[in-house]
């Protein structure tokens, strides 16, 4: 895990976050683990979300909770996996309400990067996970730094969009100025939350809105068959 490999406009804008105590703290913790265990995702992918997405980029944060934990699925963005590798239950109900909410054609794979090089940063709160071990980073350290990132983001001067599906990412709206930016919230597209209010918020066709709204580009959300 390198912090060269981030963006330099987030090296700016993160810088003081890596001298602070809890950040040493976490890396000490995650160079012991990688010692001894098999932790996911690689560490040249744990900030991949910020090498596609620089700070001057984003215009929609999408905030996932936790890494995938089983073999070579997770790179750094939330919800996607590697390509070769069958789409987890979560992006499958994504993708069935893009399909209703924008007409998507639905591809054989589960990598986003599209996605990040338009402008979504596809952010977990935490960044790291032992492998079959989900939650297991939990508490190290990574969600204050994740929150940072939010509040940075909130910073911005032109309007942004955060978009919080399920109880663990709303207990982030407390970092957001709502009078200046945009919240999409929904249930979770987890097979146990989707049919409780993911399926049918149209959360897509939301943000397209909202980018228009601002006079931004809106998001091509199709994603070639590999």
């Amino acid at each position: 895990m390198s912090i060269s490999s981030l963006s330099s406009s987030w090296q700016k804008v993160l810088a003081p976050e890596f001298d602070k105590p809890y950040f040493q703290q976490l890396q000490d913790f995650l160079i012991a683990a990688r010692q001894t265990q098999t932790i996911f995702p690689a560490a040249a992918d744990v900030f991949s979300a910020f090498e596609l997405t620089p700070y001057e980029n984003v215009n929609v944060l999408l905030l996932g909770q936790d890494p995938y934990h089983d073999n070579r699925q997770a790179h750094g963005l939330c919800f996607s996996v590697n390509p070769g590798i069958k789409t987890p239950p979560s992006l499958v109900n994504i993708y069935k309400e893009l399909r209703d909410d924008v007409g998507f054609k639905i591809p054989n794979h589960g990598y986003l990067v599209p996605w990040a090089k338009q402008g979504i940063l596809m952010l977990n709160a935490v960044l790291t996970v032992q492998a079959h071990t989900p939650n297991s980073h939990k508490d190290k350290g990574w969600e204050k730094f994740t929150d940072a990132v939010i509040g940075k983001i909130n910073q911005k001067s032109k309007p942004a969009i955060f978009v919080f599906w399920g109880a663990y990412a709303q207990k982030k709206l407390k970092l957001i100025d709502t009078t200046r930016h945009t919240v999409i919230q929904s249930a979770h597209p987890s097979p146990l939350s989707a049919r409780n209010g993911f399926f049918g918020s149209k959360p897509f066709s939301a943000i397209n809105a909202a980018l228009t709204a601002s006079g931004k580009s809106t998001i091509d959300w199709q994603l070639p068959d590999n």
